[in-house]
């Protein structure tokens, strides 16, 4: 929990109950579903929910958005983000019928009201579109863009910055990615803008690793 409390010290005494249970929850899970790569579960809150909040870092999401988590997996970054964001309705998206089952023991011990799962593809999704499409590295960027598209609003949006600053941003993907990213820009023949999660969090973990994000 001192990884998330170093960068976020305005949690609720709610918030932070939920973000401490989660790991005893992935742990036990865990034993008996592989979401998380057992040599990760000890750096679960560096290397899964501290990764998973940069989107939060950057994106002051306002209450009333809908985003749609594409290939959640374990409910990253979904879980996270809902927690952060109670009143915004995040969608979780994964093909993985059991991966939705650990999402939900988790929803239910947290008392998560804000989640929705969904066993399936995000492209099969033919009757719903969302404020925002998240996701982390399940796919290439071009694939991404490909499967959000269809599903994403074409709205613009203004959200709180620092120091009482507005930010605007239009409906759009956000994706967690690291390495070397130049080919992958260039399949998809997108502009992304890129953000570096080493200039938000200062653990060596981030080096590398990057929050990319495509408007609609």
């Amino acid at each position: 929990m001192e990884k998330l409390t170093k960068y976020f010290s305005e949690f609720t005494p709610v918030q932070h109950k939920q973000f401490e249970l989660l790991k005893d929850l992935y742990t036990e899970w865990n034993q008996n579903i592989n979401v998380i790569s057992r040599k990760d579960i000890d750096s679960l809150y560096e290397k899964h929910v501290l990764h998973s909040l940069s989107i939060a870092a950057s994106f002051n999401f306002s209450a009333g958005l809908e985003i749609i988590d594409i290939g959640t997996g374990g409910g990253f970054p979904g879980v996270p983000l809902a927690i952060f964001f109670p009143e915004v309705q995040f969608y979780l998206v994964d093909s993985i019928g059991k991966k939705l089952k650990v999402i939900e023991a988790v929803k239910e011990a947290t008392g998560l009201k804000n989640i929705r799962t969904k066993h399936g593809r995000a492209e099969e999704i033919k009757d719903r579109k969302f404020d925002f499409a998240v996701t982390r590295a399940v796919a290439p960027l071009k694939d991404l863009i490909s499967w959000s598209r269809p599903l994403l609003k074409k709205n613009n949006y203004e959200f709180d910055g620092p120091e009482g600053s507005k930010v605007r941003f239009r409906s759009g993907l956000i994706c967690l990615k690291g390495g070397d990213l130049a080919q992958e820009i260039s399949d998809s023949e997108a502009r992304p803008r890129m953000m570096e999660i080493s200039h938000i969090f200062d653990e060596p973990y981030f080096h590398e690793k990057f929050i990319l994000y495509v408007p609609q």
